[in-house]
C-alpha cells in the first residue's frame, strides 16, 4: 500500500522573471523654518537630512549590507533627501545610484516649499479636507491622483523591466511608498501612508502581479529612533 502523500508549507520564492526591489524611505529631513522656505527642484521642496536622517541612512546602509544579498543597482529620485540617504549603502557596495524619473514625491502644489508641512500643524481646513477624503489633489493645484499613480507605476514597471530575476533598492519618499502599496494591494486613500523614516519595504514585481512582502520594517532603528521593530522576511 502506497503511504499518503504530504503536502508541506513553503518558503516563497519569486516566479520566474520577477524583480525585487527594497523601497527604503528617505531618512528625516531637515525642518522647515517659518518664512523659510525649502529650495526648490523642479517645483519640489528639496530639503537636505536631518542629523538625524543622516545616521538613519547609515543605519540602513549598515542592515541591507549585512544581509549579503547582491543588490544590482540603487535608484533615487531627483531631491536631495533620497540621494543622500542613498549614499552610504551606494559606497558600501559601490554603486552609482540611477535618479528615475518618476519616483519623486507627489507634487504638493501651492503647498511645496514646506507650506505643506505648516498648513498641516495650523490644521488648514484644506488639510483636515485632504485627511479626510485621503486624496493630494485636495490641495490647490496638487498633482492629479490618476497622474501620481500612473508615473509610480510607470517607474515601478520600468526598474522591474530592468532588473530580470534580479534584488535593486529604490531610495523614495513616503507617497511614493503608499502609492506603491495601494497598487500592489487594491488599496486607496492613504491607508498606507505611515512609512517610517528609513524604513524597507520589501516589494516582488512578478510578470503577473506585484507581492508584498514586507512593508515598513524599521529594525535597524530601534532603540534609538523608536522605531518598532518588524523583522524583514
Amino acid at each position: 500500500m502506497n503511504a499518503p502523500r504530504e503536502f508541506r508549507q513553503h518558503r516563497f520564492a519569486p516566479a520566474a522573471g520577477s524583480c525585487e526591489i527594497l523601497l527604503v524611505r528617505h531618512g528625516e529631513s531637515a525642518p522647515m523654518v517659518e518664512d523659510r522656505p525649502f529650495d526648490l527642484v523642479d517645483g519640489h521642496g528639496d530639503p537636505h537630512l536631518h542629523p538625524d536622517g543622516v545616521a538613519q541612512a547609515e543605519r540602513m546602509a549598515e542592515r541591507l549590507v549585512s544581509t549579503g544579498e547582491a543588490i544590482a543597482a540603487i535608484y533615487v529620485t531627483k531631491l536631495t533627501r533620497t540621494q543622500q540617504t542613498a549614499a552610504p549603502l551606494a559606497e558600501r557596495l559601490g554603486i552609482d545610484p540611477v535618479v528615475d524619473p518618476d519616483l519623486h514625491e507627489v507634487f504638493l502644489g501651492d503647498w511645496e516649499g514646506g507650506e505643506f508641512r505648516r498648513r498641516v500643524a495650523d490644521e488648514d481646513p484644506i488639510a483636515l479636507r485632504m485627511y479626510e477624503e485621503q486624496r493630494w489633489d485636495v490641495i490647490p493645484n496638487g498633482e492629479p491622483v490618476d497622474e501620481f499613480q500612473g508615473r509610480v507605476r510607470r517607474g515601478i514597471e520600468r526598474i522591474a523591466g530592468l532588473h530580470t530575476d534580479e534584488l535593486v533598492v529604490a531610495v523614495v519618499h513616503g507617497g511614493v511608498i503608499g502609492q506603491v502599496m495601494n497598487i500592489a494591494s487594491g488599496a486607496a486613500g492613504f491607508v498606507f501612508n505611515g512609512a517610517a523614516n528609513a524604513s524597507i519595504t520589501h516589494l516582488v514585481v512578478e510578470p503577473s502581479r506585484w507581492v508584498v512582502r514586507c512593508y515598513n520594517d524599521t529594525a535597524h532603528l530601534w532603540p534609538t529612533f523608536g522605531a518598532e521593530p518588524a523583522p524583514l522576511t
